[in-house]
């Protein structure tokens, strides 16, 4: 419907009631064809009815028209009525009136077996039960639990599938009940609290789901008993207004979150009540438990109280008894085709989808904060647009957005997460207008990728389509179909869609005088929930998760991903579903500038050796270089270097030209270095200690245009034909000029420096670095170090290792001095004035372990290995070093890219800081998409240290730089770095190892660098790697190798392992931990991952067979093999990974009850191996069953 404007109320917002009705021209039109035959004229008219049009043509589609799955249950029993018989599923999958006409007369309804107890039946036996599979025995018990008796059973069935798993989570709540809900009422006086009360026990006595306790104690599966007669428990609670709001008092002493109903009673239903003096007005709280109802039956609920407290209640249809569906759910489709609609669709599913990386499914509800949002009117009509053009679904929409923000947020591209179906679709006659807990929670597989947003919808309506026939399956069947292990979710996120009544009548509005819904809860143990209200013309939004996670931010998600989808739509794009933006505005907006305010002044037009030579006319006979008892002040410095730049240019050094340095330390290097830049080259290092194979590799690929050698390192170079300097020979350059040399055409845009990194191919690259990329670095280097940090630096890095840039160039460009030596460990033999010095954690390591760093040291900065905070701690423990700063980045953004500073008082940080100057980070996905915050992605680094590229491999700089889409420099580029990083919430960056150190194990993908930074971490471990091996043909499992830290005391593997289980979930433990004196090597001085050892015993944690011991583990192994369906139960065997679940975990707890093994199911689920639920058998109080109140009788009377 198009409109001018919207209609608004006198407050300025939407006029709903004042929306104008759609007429036909604002139907989706396949065409008008009259119905023909008289099933398509009689189906036609119910359409119009339901859908209140005019006319409905044989080709028009009921989705487009606006039907949905409520409407279709409506449809489908009215059709019923008049006995037209059709299979609902034909309605989503070929939603057409042509085609739901052509499908009547197919599969209709189970037929359902009659209930066999007799009115005044005085005992109830087998046959009587067609739906329940009870011995004698089993039905007295029952009976005996039943006030009243046998007399007072009305029927006995088994539970339909979700109550199967909503007993589960009652029984193993450790405290209250996620599946116990309230709603909180105020009522103007007594009489209005009691009239209440009286039309919602009418109601009770209507419908037999209200009169049902669920029993399981000593039986072989769950079963629930309808009661003849159930009054309502209405207890008053004496409440001192003194101890506060009486709101609040009554909310803490009925909160669900502390307060149980006994399920094994009826009704599972309780008003608790008390006085508000202060308000003049009663309060009631009713509580009702999950097991008797879901969103559809509390709206009959309610309306059939309005009836009762209007006195309407003779116009009330039929009651219609929830056997009825349970029949359809337990005799309908057969499980058979079930296991096979599952295994299509989950068969190559072996991980979970772990949304923010929260797997715990087996909460209370506790913790859990809710968020509420609507949905633009605007965008609300923008997706109803899309569904009816596209024949599907609003809820296919929906659907399809939350995959796109669960991949986002779990980072995979292939999610599977729950869906709550009505249920009522294949619910049986009457169903329609039946109580009790119809809805069904069963996995939606959605994949992402590179699938287009068009093609995915219609995926998804149509998976979704499939669902409907199997409505009624059980979520444990389902899992079992996928490769997710049975101990493990198959998912932690779920989707409620469903449809609500906006508005209210005024026949509601009469009943509900004088009483004011004040608050009310609904409560799941998923720890991530979104609700989606379609309200018929608008949709609301409610996200229920764990307060870590903010709902309020899901919200915003899914508001994004609904209007990235839908603009999609309307452009006919074919975008991946991958590519759809997830990330708010806001988010966006301080992911891209907010975090990355690094903006910094820098001279971008000067080079390196322009700032040594400004340095050099500021200072020109201060210290500039040691070396041992050599020393050359700023101006003798650039003096030599002029000299020796000047022979460079004479042999052909130009702008651009690379010029090789294959020296020993010492001041010539530093001669060397400047002379090249000088002359406008950049200078490749090579450095002498390298195996000759690699040093002719590099200059074979650089083709430098000279090399400085010296007589030392000459022969290095005798298998490849290129013009030498020999430093030690100054005679060929000592008469040369000392002036400056000006280089035409030389700009900061060209090469300062090409160095060599490892590559994945085992040849190394060059990386060309540009002066430009420099000298931004080393202005922040002198904004983040002052003049006094720099002073005395050491240089100890070799060339070949970009630290030695930062060593080298940021104190000769700010006035400070250099002290060659050859490796950072030279420190322990004389004496050295030295404030920084710049290495790796592994020599600050040994230096310490030596004492070797001098007292004179205030200053420390590490890179190019995790930092580990015992170390830090020692640090700052052992010497009186001030500040310990660790820096991060790889050698294509030029030396250093992130930083934090650690004072003595503040201590160790987790992180890798921030970015430098003028540097930003993103934290992408596989699609280069941001990553919401805190979630895990590829560090991606722009900025103005990005490199130009590799030297000869335009391959691969256009994999690895790429253009910065989130620049507003159109030439902006970004390097993709391979590192995986996600935010902490103040802005730092964790780093979390590499995205090539994948595997899978059992179903999870497993980044084994995060297990090696948390293992690193405890205090006993030096270094360590972890693998995936698979010693024995099919058992795959993690085996962490480690140094110690103090050989003499190695840690027990059982030490490292409770450490880990601190830190990561079961999934990322090590099965073995195996020390090691040194690492193996690769004559590369690479690890040699080929070579590690496989474990011995010692090193193992395995469940290897142990025979059981003791009479309580015999019968339990006994018990488990029967359940399980094994051969034989070891004491440490598992009962999830020999395939227990949670349906399995209550049989067992009754059989092992029923062989006097008293136990409790929560030991089983948080201790699951035979040995510990043996050892707690005796141990838990057997729970008491209240007295009842009711007398017995032989009659009914009135309650």
């Amino acid at each position: 419907v198009l409109l001018d404007t919207m209609p608004l109320t006198p407050n300025g917002k939407l006029d709903r009631k004042a929306l104008p009705a759609p007429d036909g021209d604002a139907l989706i039109s396949r065409g008008y064809e009259a119905p023909e035959s008289d099933t398509e004229m009689t189906i036609a008219h119910i359409w119009q009815d339901l859908l209140q049009l005019e006319q409905v043509g044989r080709h028009d589609h009921f989705f487009e028209l606006g039907g949905h799955s409520l409407l279709a249950v409506k449809l489908i029993e009215r059709m019923r009525q008049i006995d037209l018989i059709a299979d609902v599923r034909v309605l989503f999958s070929q939603p057409t009136l042509s085609a739901l006409a052509a499908a009547v007369g197919g599969k209709g309804a189970v037929e359902v077996p009659a209930n066999l107890i007799p009115t005044d039946c005085e005992r109830i036996t087998p046959d009587m039960l067609p739906l329940a599979s009870l011995s004698q025995d089993d039905i007295d018990r029952v009976a005996s639990s039943v006030p009243g008796g046998m007399a007072n059973v009305q029927d006995i069935y088994a539970l339909a599938p979700l109550q199967e798993g909503i007993l589960y989570h009652h029984l193993a709540a450790v405290e209250g009940d996620p599946y116990l809900q309230y709603a909180l009422f105020s009522f103007d006086n007594n009489q209005r609290l009691h009239s209440f009360a009286q039309a919602l026990q009418a109601v009770i006595a209507r419908h037999d789901i209200l009169r049902t306790a669920v029993l399981w104690e000593r039986l072989e599966a769950p079963v629930q008993v309808v009661w003849r007669e159930a009054p309502l428990m209405l207890d008053e609670l004496v409440i001192d207004p003194a101890d506060g709001e009486v709101t609040e008092q009554l909310l803490k002493r009925l909160d669900p979150r502390h307060t149980r109903l006994d399920i094994r009673q009826a009704p599972m239903l309780r008003i608790g009540y008390a006085h508000d003096a202060v308000n003049n007005r009663w309060l009631g709280m009713l509580l009702f438990h999950h097991l008797v109802d879901d969103a559809t039956s509390l709206r009959i609920l309610t309306s059939e109280i309005e009836a009762h407290m209007l006195g309407q209640q003779a116009s009330l249809p039929p009651s219609v008894p929830y056997r009825n569906y349970v029949a359809q759910a337990r005799l309908g489709v057969s499980r058979e085709e079930h296991e096979a609609f599952f295994r299509d669709m989950l068969g190559d599913i072996d991980e979970p989808t772990l949304p923010f990386g929260v797997q715990d499914v087996q909460g209370n509800g506790r913790g859990i904060e809710e968020a509420c949002q609507r949905v633009d009117i605007d965008l609300s009509q923008r997706l109803r647009a899309q569904a009816r053009q596209l024949g599907v679904s609003s809820a296919s929409l929906y659907h399809l957005a939350w995959a796109r923000v669960l991949g986002a947020v779990s980072g995979k591209d292939d999610v599977v997460f729950g869906t709550v179906l009505l249920g009522r679709l294949q619910g049986g006659v009457g169903s329609d207008r039946a109580l009790g807990m119809f809805i069904n929670t069963l996995p939606l597989r959605v994949t992402l990728g590179e699938q287009g947003v068009r093609s995915g919808l219609k995926t998804t309506h149509a998976r979704l389509s499939g669902l409907v026939a199997h409505e009624h399956a059980s979520l444990v069947l389902a899992q079992r179909c996928s490769g997710v292990p049975a101990s493990t979710p198959l998912f932690s996120a779920l989707l409620n869609y469903r449809h609500v009544d906006a508005e209210v009548n005024q026949q509601a509005f009469d009943a509900w005088q004088g009483i004011e819904h004040l608050h009310s809860e609904e409560r799941t143990n998923y720890p991530l929930t979104l609700s989606v209200n379609d309200e018929g013309v608008g949709f609301s939004l409610t996200v229920q998760t764990i307060a870590s996670i903010d709902a309020q931010r899901v919200c915003a998600y899914m508001q994004t991903a609904l209007e990235s989808m839908v603009s999609t739509l309307e452009q006919s794009s074919e975008m991946p579903l991958a590519g759809l933006s997830v990330v708010p505005a806001a988010e966006r907006e301080q992911l891209v500038f907010g975090l990355n305010a690094t903006e910094l002044d820098y001279p971008q037009q000067q080079t390196i050796h322009g700032l040594f030579e400004a340095q050099v006319e500021r200072s020109p006979q201060a210290l500039a270089v040691v070396h041992g008892e050599l020393r050359l002040t700023y101006g003798e410095l650039n003096d030599q270097a002029n000299r020796l730049a000047h022979t460079l240019r004479k042999r052909g050094v130009q702008p651009d030209s690379r010029v090789g340095i294959c020296v020993e330390r010492g001041a010539e290097m530093i001669v060397g270095l400047l002379a090249i830049l000088k002359a406008g080259g950049g200078y490749v290092p090579l450095d002498p200690a390298y195996p000759a194979e690699r040093i002719t590799y590099i200059l074979q690929d650089s083709e430098p245009a000279a090399v400085l050698v010296k007589a030392a390192t000459r022969h290095l170079l005798a298998d490849v034909s290129v013009q030498t300097i020999d430093l030690d020979d100054q005679s060929a350059w000592q008469h040369e000029s000392i002036q400056n040399p000006e280089v035409e055409g030389l700009t900061s845009a060209h090469l300062a420096y090409l160095i060599y990194t490892s590559g994945s191919t085992g040849m190394p690259k060059g990386v060309m670095i540009e002066h430009r990329n420099t000298v931004n670095f080393l202005t922040w280097a002198h904004t983040a170090f002052d003049g006094s940090a720099l002073e005395k630096t050491l240089f100890s890095t070799s060339l070949n290792f970009d630290l030695a840039v930062y060593e080298c160039f940021a104190p000769l460009t700010s006035g400070g001095s250099i002290n060659v030596v050859k490796n950072v460990l030279e420190l322990q033999h004389g004496e050295h004035d030295i404030g920084l010095i710049n290495t790796v954690p592994s020599a600050l390591k040994a230096l310490l372990e030596i004492n070797g760093l001098p007292g004179s040291v205030h200053t420390v900065n590490v890179a190019g290995e995790a930092l580990k905070r015992s170390l830090v701690e020692s640090l700052f423990e052992t010497t009186g070093v001030q500040r310990l700063c660790n820096l991060y980045g790889p050698s294509e953004t030029t030396t250093y890219s992130s930083w934090v500073a650690m004072d003595r008082e503040d201590g160790f940080a987790p992180h890798i800081g921030r970015p430098v100057g003028n540097t930003r980070f993103y934290l992408l996905d596989e699609q280069q998409q941001l990553v919401p915050r805190g979630m895990p992605g590829e560090i991606y680094i722009g900025g103005a240290g990005v490199a130009r590229g590799y030297l000869n491999r335009d391959d691969l700089t256009a994999e690895r730089f790429l253009k910065d889409p989130f620049s507003q420099q159109p030439a902006a580029r970004m390097y993709r770095t391979g590192d995986l990083g996600r935010y902490l919430p103040d802005g730092n960056i964790e780093y979390l190892g590499r995205n090539d150190d994948q595997v899978k194990i059992r179903g999870f993908r497993i980044e084994l660098g995060e297990i090696e930074t948390c293992l690193a971490k405890h205090p006993g471990v030096q270094e360590t790697v972890v693998v995936a091996r698979e010693d024995v043909p099919g058992e795959t499992r993690l085996v962490a190798y480690f140094t110690a830290s103090d050989p003499a005391r190695l840690p027990e593997s059982s030490d490292l392992r409770t450490y880990l289980q601190g830190l990561l979930p079961d999934y990322m433990l090590p099965a073995a931990y195996m020390p090691l004196d040194a690492w193996p090597l690769t004559p590369n001085g690479k690890l040699d991952r080929k070579a590690l050892p496989a474990p011995d015993s010692s090193a193992l944690v395995s469940r290897a067979y142990e025979a059981p011991v003791g009479d309580v583990e015999i019968k339990l192994a006994a018990l488990w093999a029967d359940l399980l369906n094994v051969e034989k139960v070891g004491r440490h065997d598992h009962f999830f990974e020999l395939g227990g679940h949670s349906l399995l975990a209550v049989s067992l707890i009754e059989r092992m009850r029923q062989a006097d093994l008293e136990a409790d199911v929560r030991v089983l689920f948080g201790h699951p191996t035979l040995i510990q639920v043996a050892a707690s058998v005796g141990k838990v109080k057997r729970l008491e069953v209240p007295e009842t109140k009711i007398p017995t009788f032989k009659r009914k009377r009135r309650i």
